[in-house]
Parts: C-alpha cells; sequence; structure tokens
C-alpha cells in the first residue's frame, strides 16, 4: 500500500483523482468494476463433504480401510463390514462435531455494517458499503463502523478504536497533519482502517483502498500461505499408527512363515495372518477417539470454551506456552478509576468504597470529595443508553469510568445535570487539552473543567485541601506533579479536575480555576485472571502477552495478575535476528508495540524451540499467528471473522480464564485416552502370540476371525469409551507432556496384561484340549475367558491407583458398560441363530466354573500388586 499518511489531504486527493465533491456516478461504476465490491473474500465456508472426507486423514483409518478391503476379497465379507461400519461411525461422530461449530462460527459473521455516508457528484448519498470505491469521499461520526481505509481529511475531535488492529486498548486520537513515511501502522494518526470505529467526534475522509487491498484483506490473504498445524494428539496418534501397525504387520508375517514351514497351505496361511492383523488393529481407537473429544467438547462448551476441530480438545492440555494479547482477554476491555488524589492523599477505589492507606473512609463527609466527583459527572459528555432492557454508559471510554465510577459512589448524572443545566462549554481538542462547562445551580453559575493535569494546573490559583479554598503556590504546582509521576508509573491514565464559582452574567473564562485533584484509571485486569495466571504455572505452562498498547502499559497490568519478565518494543523485536531471538526468547514475557508479522514471527521461533504454543487473539493482527500457532484460540464476542476461521478454539466470553478450564479438559481427556489406549494393547495382542504358540505346535486355530472381531465389538467398544469418563486429579499439578508417542511409559503395563490374557486363554484351550471338548466349544471357552477377562481387566486400567483407593462404583458408567457387554455376549452363546453365524455354543456350568477364575485373574493380580505396593 502507498504511503498515504505521508502526503498532504490534497495530494492524496490528487493521487486518487477525485475531489471533496467525490467522483461522478459515472467514474464510480468504472472504479467499481475495475477494483471489484468492497467484500471481504471468505477465508471459510461451510463445506460439508470436505469436513466428512477430512475424517479419514488418519494412518490408523487407512490401515483400516486396507485390512477391510483385503478382508472383502477373501470373502471375510462380515469382517469386512464390520471394520467399515467402525470407520464411517467414527467418521460420522467427528462430521456432527464439526460441522456444528463450523455453522456456529459461520454464523458471527456480523463485522460491517451495510450503510456508508459518501459524497458523489457534491451530493451526500447513503450507499451499502460494498459499492465504495477507492477514491470515495466519506463522512463519520461517533459509533460509526469504518468499511475501508482512509486518508482523513477533516477531523473533528476524532477518537478511534483500533484495538482489533493494533491491539491498543485505549481510543487513537487523529489527525490530519501529514507524518513521516517510515511510520508504524499504530501511529499512522492521519488515517483510518477498515475494520475499527469511531468513538468520539467526526470526520471526513478518502478512500484509498477497498476490499482485500485494506490492512485488513492484505493480512486475511497471506492466511493461505500458512499451514495449519497438527495438533500434538494428532502426532502422536501418526506415530502410535506406524508404531502399531509395524509391529502387527511383523508378526503376521512371522505367522505367516511359520505355517508355511510347518506345511500348511498357503493361501490358508495367508487368510490366517490377515485376521490375525485385522484382530490387533485397534479398530476402536478412532471411534473412541473422536466420542471421548466430542464429549470433552461439550463439557468445554459449558465453560465458554467452543473447539471448532476435536483434536484440539487434547491439544489445549499439550501446551506449554500461552501467548496472550491484553486488551479484553486478560483485561475487562473498560477504563476503571483505580487511584484518586485529592485534599494531598492517595485513595483507592474498590466497587462503592473509598480507602485510604487500606482502610474504608466515609468520604461524603470530604467537601473536596463530594466536589470532585460532581465534576467528573458535570464536565463529562458520556450519556446513558438502555439496550437489551438494561442501562450502558456510552462515550470515550475515560468518561465512561468517571460516570461508572460516581455511580458507584452515589453521584447520579442525570439527576445532577437537571438540577444544573449547561449553559455553555468548550470542548476538549488536542491543543487545548482539557474541557469546561459552565453551568447553573440556580444561585451561581459554576464552571467545572477536566483535562491533563499540566494544563488544569497551568489555570489554577487555588486548590481545596480539607474542605477550604487555600492558595496554590509554583512550588506546591511541583508537589503535585512528583504525586502525579508516582501514578503514572502504574499506567494509569491521569485526568485532572478543577471548578470555580462565577456571576450569572459571566461566560466562560479558564483562568484562576481551583484545583480539585486527579483520578487515574485503567483497564483493569478481569478479576479471575490473576488465579488462572497461578494455575498456568502450577502446571508448568508460560505466558507471554503479545500486544500492540505501550510498555508500561503492559507491564502495569502484567504485574497486576503475576507476570513478570523481560519486555521488549516491537521496534527492538525487528532489530533482533531471528539467532539471537531463538537464545533470548525464554527470558521474554511481554512483547509492547507489535506488528502482525513479530506475533507469527514469535510463534514460530517458539515452535523451533519445541514449544507447543497457543496463541490468543481476537483481531486482524492476530489471524496469522493463530492459524501458525498449534492451538489458535479466538475471541467469540470481540473476535473478527478471519480471527474465528483459521482457529481451533474460540472463547465464548473472551475470557483468559477459561482457557484454564480447557486446559484441564485438554489434560483429563488425555490421560483418559492413554488409558484406553493401554487397556486395548494390552488385551489385543494376546491373541496374535496365542494364535503364533499354538501355530507353532501344530494345533488348530484357538479363535476364527469373526469370533475376534466380535470380542474386540465388545470389550473396546462400551468399556473402553467409559474410560474417558474418569475423574482425573491433579492435573493442573504436572508439566506439560513432551513425549512422542501415546505409548510412552504403558509398554510395562501393557506387557503384564498381555501376558495375563495370554496365559488365561491358552489355560482355557489345554483346559478344553485336555477334557477332549469340540474344536467349536473349546474356541467358545477361548473367546468367553477373553472377553471376561478384558471386561474385568479394564477396571484395573483407570489408575494408578488401586481400586480400594478411587472406590470400586465411582465409575457407574463403566459397570453399565460391564453389564452390558456380558449381556450381549450371553445372548450370543445362548441364542441358536446368532451362536451359528460366530460359530460358538452354549456353555455348560463346568465350563463357566473353569472360565471364571481365569477371566478374574488379571485384575486379581494387578489390584493386588497395586495394593500391598502402597502398604
Amino acid at each position: 500500500m502507498k504511503s498515504y499518511h505521508s502526503k498532504t489531504g490534497d495530494e492524496v486527493l490528487k493521487i486518487m483523482k477525485t475531489s471533496l465533491n467525490g467522483l461522478t456516478l459515472k467514474e464510480a461504476k468504472v472504479r467499481l468494476q475495475k477494483y471489484g465490491k468492497n467484500i471481504l473474500k471468505e477465508t471459510h465456508k461451510l463445506q460439508p463433504l470436505k469436513i466428512f472426507f477430512e475424517q479419514f486423514k488418519s494412518f490408523l483409518i487407512y490401515v483400516l480401510l486396507i485390512a477391510a478391503i483385503i478382508s472383502f476379497f477373501l470373502s471375510h465379507k462380515v469382517d469386512a463390514i464390520v471394520i467399515f461400519a467402525v470407520v464411517l461411525i467414527n467418521a460420522g461422530i467427528g462430521f456432527f462435531q464439526q460441522y456444528r461449530a463450523e455453522k456456529a462460527i459461520i454464523n458471527l459473521r456480523k463485522l460491517l455494517v451495510e450503510k456508508t455516508t459518501i459524497v458523489r457528484e457534491g451530493k451526500h448519498l447513503g450507499i451499502e458499503s460494498k459499492f465504495i470505491v477507492p477514491g470515495d469521499i466519506l463522512f463519520l461520526k461517533a459509533g460509526d463502523k469504518i468499511n475501508a481505509d482512509c486518508r482523513i481529511l477533516k477531523a473533528n475531535n476524532l477518537e478511534v478504536d483500533e484495538s482489533i488492529l493494533t491491539g491498543e486498548s485505549l481510543p487513537i486520537k487523529k489527525l490530519v497533519e501529514k507524518i513521516l513515511e517510515k511510520t508504524t501502522l499504530a501511529e499512522r494518526k492521519n488515517m483510518l482502517y477498515a475494520g475499527t470505529q469511531i468513538v468520539n467526534g467526526s470526520c471526513m475522509g478518502v478512500v484509498v483502498a477497498t476490499s482485500m487491498n485494506t490492512e485488513f484483506g492484505q493480512i486475511a490473504s497471506k492466511l493461505q500461505d500458512i499451514e495449519i498445524q497438527k495438533t500434538p494428539m494428532q502426532k502422536r496418534l501418526d506415530v502410535f499408527s506406524r508404531q502399531i501397525s509395524f509391529i502387527i504387520l511383523g508378526l503376521a508375517i512371522i505367522i505367516f512363515i511359520l505355517g508355511f514351514l510347518k506345511g500348511s497351505e498357503i493361501l490358508e496361511m495367508f487368510m490366517v495372518a490377515v485376521t490375525l492383523a485385522v484382530g490387533a488393529i485397534p479398530e476402536g481407537l478412532p471411534a473412541v477417539l473422536a466420542i471421548a473429544f466430542a464429549i470433552a467438547s461439550n463439557s468445554m462448551a459449558k465453560s465458554n470454551v467452543v473447539t471448532r476441530r476435536l483434536p484440539a480438545v487434547e491439544s489445549l492440555g499439550s501446551v506449554t506456552i500461552i501467548c496472550t494479547d491484553k486488551t479484553g482477554t486478560l483485561t475487562e476491555q473498560k477504563m476503571s478509576v483505580q487511584e484518586i488524589f485529592t485534599n494531598n492523599n492517595f485513595y483507592e477505589k474498590k466497587q462503592n468504597k473509598i480507602f485510604l492507606d487500606k482502610k474504608n473512609i466515609d468520604f461524603r463527609k470530604n467537601k473536596e470529595f463530594d466536589l470532585l466527583f460532581k465534576t467528573s459527572v458535570l464536565c463529562n459528555n458520556a450519556r446513558f443508553e438502555v439496550l437489551e432492557g438494561k442501562t450502558h454508559v456510552i462515550g470515550d471510554p475515560t468518561e465512561e469510568a468517571l460516570v461508572s465510577a460516581s455511580l458507584d459512589l452515589g453521584y447520579n448524572k442525570k439527576s445532577l445535570t437537571e438540577s444544573q443545566p449547561s449553559i455553555q462549554r468548550l470542548e476538549f481538542d488536542s491543543k487545548r487539552k482539557m474541557m469546561s462547562v459552565l453551568r447553573d445551580n440556580k444561585k451561581q453559575n459554576i464552571l467545572y473543567s477536566k483535562g491533563a493535569t499540566e494544563k488544569i494546573l497551568s489555570f489554577c490559583n487555588r486548590e481545596m485541601i480539607d474542605g477550604e479554598v487555600k492558595k496554590l503556590s509554583e512550588e506546591r504546582k511541583k508537589i503535585i506533579l512528583t504525586n502525579l509521576n508516582k501514578m503514572e508509573e502504574k499506567a494509569l491514565r491521569i485526568l485532572s479536575f478543577a471548578y470555580k464559582e462565577v456571576g450569572k452574567k459571566e461566560k466562560i473564562n479558564e483562568e484562576n480555576l481551583i484545583f480539585l485533584g486527579f483520578m487515574g484509571m485503567i483497564d483493569p485486569p478481569r478479576p479471575e485472571v490473576k488465579q488462572a495466571i497461578k494455575e498456568t504455572k502450577s502446571a508448568g505452562i508460560e505466558v507471554k502477552i503479545i500486544t500492540g498498547d505501550s510498555v508500561l502499559t503492559a507491564t502495569a497490568i502484567a504485574k497486576q495478575i503475576g507476570v513478570e519478565g523481560r519486555t521488549i518494543t516491537g521496534q527492538e523485536l525487528e532489530k533482533m535476528s531471528d539467532a539471537i531471538l531463538f537464545k533470548e526468547i525464554n527470558e521474554i514475557v511481554i512483547f509492547a508495540r507489535t506488528t502482525p508479522h513479530q506475533k507469527l514471527r514469535i510463534s514460530q521461533i517458539l515452535q523451533q524451540r519445541g514449544e507447543v504454543v497457543a496463541m490468543t487473539g481476537d483481531g486482524i493482527n492476530d489471524v496469522l499467528a493463530l492459524k501458525s500457532a498449534d492451538v489458535g484460540i479466538a475471541m467469540g464476542i470481540r473476535g473478527t471473522d478471519v480471527a474465528r476461521d483459521v482457529s481451533d478454539v474460540v472463547l465464548v466470553d473472551d475470557n483468559f480464564a477459561s482457557i484454564v478450564q480447557g486446559i484441564k479438559q485438554g489434560r483429563k481427556t488425555y490421560d483418559n485416552v492413554k488409558k484406553f489406549t493401554k487397556y486395548m494393547l494390552s488385551v489385543n495382542f494376546s491373541t496374535i502370540f496365542l494364535v503364533m504358540l499354538l501355530t507353532v505346535m501344530g494345533f488348530s486355530l484357538p479363535i476364527i476371525p469373526l469370533q475376534i472381531l466380535w470380542k474386540n465389538i465388545i470389550t473396546d467398544s462400551f468399556p473402553a469409551l467409559t474410560l474417558v469418563l474418569e475423574e482425573e486429579e491433579g492435573v493442573m499439578k504436572t508439566k506439560p507432556r513432551r513425549e512422542k508417542s501415546i505409548l510412552s511409559g504403558t509398554w510395562r503395563f501393557i506387557l503384564f496384561g498381555g501376558i495375563m490374557n495370554f496365559l488365561a486363554c491358552g489355560a482355557a484351550y489345554f483346559m478344553g484340549i485336555f477334557k477332549d471338548f469340540p474344536i467349536t466349544e473349546i474356541r467358545t471357552m477361548v473367546v468367553t475367558t477373553g472377553i471376561v477377562f478384558e471386561l474385568l481387566f479394564v477396571y484395573t486400567c483407570r489408575s494408578k491407583k488401586s481400586l480400594d483407593k478411587i472406590g470400586f462404583f465411582s465409575n457407574k458408567w463403566l459397570n453399565y458398560a460391564i453389564l452390558l457387554g456380558l449381556a450381549l455376549h450371553l445372548a450370543l452363546l445362548y441364542t441358536p441363530p446368532l451362536a451359528s453365524i460366530f460359530h460358538v455354543v452354549p456353555l455348560s456350568l463346568n465350563s463357566w466354573l473353569l472360565i471364571a477364575p481365569l477371566g478374574l485373574s488379571g485384575l486379581a493380580v494387578s489390584e493386588g500388586w497395586k495394593y500391598f505396593r502402597k502398604n
């Protein structure tokens, strides 16, 4: 974009080939065809088919589909159908959850207003903002959203909220004069940018860019160059899937070779190997993961955290660094009076109370307090509006803060202004730096003034002390300014107040005022954020603040919420090479006055260091880093369409503290998924080894393919799913996970469970051989032993603690799942038509007496070891 800010208004008009009378209607049509409509290209469209097919992007899913295809061509059609059904169920669950989230995001598009006032052929017209073209002359006033980038031509007390673009929390006072070419975006005070909003004053400007050529649009267009990062869970699952697939493939090949060497037919052994591979593949894992994430996602939604991609649930639990914006996320995005200087003392305001040296005082007895707050209300342009049945204060943020503070303390603007009507006023401007209002209080007129302390003091020759008016010397003014510096060090925005009584016929004269004091305001931290920061620290998660605000404001807020460390500015950051930043970034905690490019750079450098980065943000300035980060967290209230579209998570309430709830849920979900995984592997691999052993020994197969699938459906579905409902304690008291595979730290348990299941099923097989049972009954005993063993063994997978510590019945859904699994298997055994399909037979009481202790063995040994280890 050209440097319009470094040129005069007349020069910009010449460049844009327009005038103060605007474009002709003919020229406007030509430019509309040339530049297109003033609409941002949608970065996100609801594409149901794309969402559905994305559910199949998993190495484990690919393996399952290949296995299903092989099974189908080997005439194992039932096996193939079951596998396909599991894959489709998984895809359906993921699709439904993501589609619902995507649809909700689409409904949040409300950034640009429909109408804008422009000048064409010398006439003022109200047109739809999509028809604005470069060269149009716009007229804007307080409350208007800006729909194109403009160079300001005329301005009257103009203030613009640019927090959505620059991160600056306070409105920017705009001017008309040209400024230096090498000026950062946040400092270009003679420009207006699409997506921002006017909060005070009015202006006329010439449009210099529309649609994708605006600052907003340029950032949005860069999004397509950034690849969406895989979540930590997806990365671990990729590793896990490959590990498991290669292990299973290796074992299947061994079994095939052993059978071939024993003289078995090649086709028969190939079918056996494929069947075992299919049986060992954890086909239930994708479905259980999708359901687990869906359950967690719904739980998080209740805490105002909406997940747009299901794996992002777990990703939050893996985060090592949160890079957060300040305005509106850590803070309330609402100015509030915090400190007051009057009567030569510093006072602290908390809600509807005033404190001096931490002691609550009755401020109503102090005359200077009464006059100070009356002045703050009576010299004030903020107004009341009723929106959706609630009364809101509308106006400049500092004036809103003054009115709100006065209301807290019992000073009602409406009643005060009615009792003292305005006679004359001098508005605030950038040169005067003060505002005065002359009012009639019936007895005499009173002039109320507020503004910058130095300016107010220059007009004061007296001050109010202990209820009396005393002379204000130059020495005393220096003392007041010293006290002012103490407040400024806390990054408070300060306004001073003065008044004087005048005669009925006198007009405004700001000389010889009586100084009352000053108030310090700031956009305060959200009350719950400090505790949230403590929890992230205990969880080993670092918090870095990246903001467009000044160093002073950023460090003041950081100190209040307990975030401390090195601070640098965007200019300092620009001078640092990537190599230096890579070395020093761990020490830097606050990045102030940053640009969009710098946010992206910070995120990428942290990722290069191996960090799992969560980036919170609401504005256009955040979207590049949101997409690049491992977890992008957008704001639901203030967030732009683009920010929400590229994010993984949306905070409905814009509250940083809600992230903690998401992290808790993410960590709990991962821990529970890991429980399911170790349970599933510990019981599934035993079948392969049992078949391998019996093949070497020359015995018949202990279990056929369809029985393997039945066993997996009963044990790997409902019982495994209920493990995701386990309530983990202390998840926020451990460091973030840095393990590369979901199997890390579980192999010992998996081997133990596999060996125990192998011994139990092997014992059932040889007992049947010893008693000379038919092979069909032996296989029924083996599959039944395996099912009973696994249904009971799931209890010991719930926790490292013994059952007497966590409670045998504390997870009621698990108990229901166990009963359901047993009921389904009994129904299969004792329903002849079903039994014939799966080649099983009803078991006698004697057979059950053999199976029961074998099925209980794994749970008994594991829990016994836990119990005696702790005692």
